[in-house]
């Protein structure tokens, strides 16, 4: 059977599967009383339909962006990392500690240490799992959710025991010192003369998210490592026997994902909080899974899945705030996006692929 084209593969699947997920939730939506067209004209203006709700909506897809592509990169090494929570927790603390601990004047000097703290941490936290993997044949799917577990568990007690300020009862650092505040996207609007709106969390980390797009691209398709993350995840034998080392395309591999994933604590920990608190990553960390899934693992993919799943959130607050339809229905409907673009892709790439197959001999005849 002759392939798709890659255009449809790489959007017109994606599309006919979000197409099918948001059907069947109207219909979900229906059956409990409720208008799904009025329902989805509310998420489209409470997320898209002002510059407070693109605020949020920007937010909430900066960090699925570097889960996303956090994701990604082990996938090209056919490695399913599903620790990006743990990864982003420890990230997090990196941010805490190169923020508190540091003296500093300017936020711009800041941001790029402690762009390096989050990935140095977030890589350290993928690396044990990386190591049992290449070395002891652990598997990486089960070392990765447990460190999860113990991620949070660690932070737990340090944020109880060691970094909470003295006569605090909230398991939370200090804030960060004014000079490492980094600039939100309507103070950087008010800059250059217009007007973004009501103040949202949205920050400078979106346009490092941009950027680390740009270098996955360029790392996976235009680098040697590249080349040997992505023979090795397509043939291990192949790779092997053309000379790449499997322990280290693994240890590589998780390394850089696990710095992306830490790197998310930029915009949650440093730019909205300002502080680091309990469950910051909020779910963040698996939300990746299926961003990167969506986007095909590839970069500008993952943006465009970061910025859709950023307008269900959003969207999905508003709905819950302005109608009786629960917040836990925006839950079903990312279940049935995951669903639809990732276990039952088959479904529609199979008849797509007839379609071209017919279409291709069209053409020949």
């Amino acid at each position: 059977m002759e392939k798709m084209p890659k255009w449809a593969d790489l959007a017109l699947i994606p599309l006919l599967s979000l197409i099918l997920a948001f059907a069947i939730s109207g219909l979900v939506i229906l059956a409990i009383g409720e208008n799904p067209v009025e329902a989805l004209k509310i998420m489209i203006e409470g997320a898209l339909g002002s510059s407070y709700g693109w605020g949020f909506t920007l937010y909430y897809a900066t960090s699925f962006v570097f889960t996303g592509l956090a994701v990604a990169v082990a996938n090209h090494a056919a490695l399913f990392n599903i620790g990006g929570e743990g990864q982003a927790t420890m990230g997090g603390l990196g941010v805490a500690l190169v923020c508190l601990m540091l003296p500093w004047t300017h936020w711009a000097l800041a941001l790029p240490v402690a762009i390096l703290g989050a990935a140095l941490f977030g890589a350290a936290w993928a690396a044990i799992p990386a190591w049992l993997q290449a070395k002891r044949g652990s598997h990486i799917v089960i070392t990765t959710i447990m460190f999860n577990f113990i991620g949070a568990a660690l932070l737990n007690y340090l944020l109880v025991n060691v970094l909470r300020p003295v006569g605090s009862m909230d398991p939370a650092t200090a804030r960060f010192p004014a000079a490492t505040h980094l600039p939100t996207l309507n103070e950087m609007a008010a800059g250059i003369g217009m007007v973004w709106g009501k103040n949202t969390p949205a920050n400078i980390s979106f346009f490092v998210a941009l950027i680390a797009c740009v270098a996955v691209w360029a790392l996976i398709w235009h680098t040697r490592l590249g080349y040997q993350i992505r023979a090795f995840g397509k043939s291990q034998p192949a790779a092997v026997y053309a000379g790449i080392s499997p322990v280290k395309i693994t240890l590589y591999a998780m390394l850089i994902s696990g710095g992306l994933a830490g790197m998310m604590a930029i915009n949650n920990v440093m730019g909205e909080s300002e502080r680091l608190v309990l469950n910051s990553v909020d779910g963040a960390g698996f939300i990746g899974i299926a961003v990167a899934l969506m986007g095909r693992n590839h970069p500008f993919g993952i943006l465009l899945a970061s910025l859709l799943f950023g307008f269900l959130y959003q969207g999905g607050g508003e709905l819950a705030l302005w109608t009786s339809i629960p917040r836990e229905l925006i839950t079903v409907i990312q279940a049935l996006v995951i669903l639809f673009t990732g276990a039952l892709d088959n479904m529609v790439r199979m008849p797509l692929e007839r379609v071209f197959l017919a279409l291709n001999r069209r053409k020949r005849a």
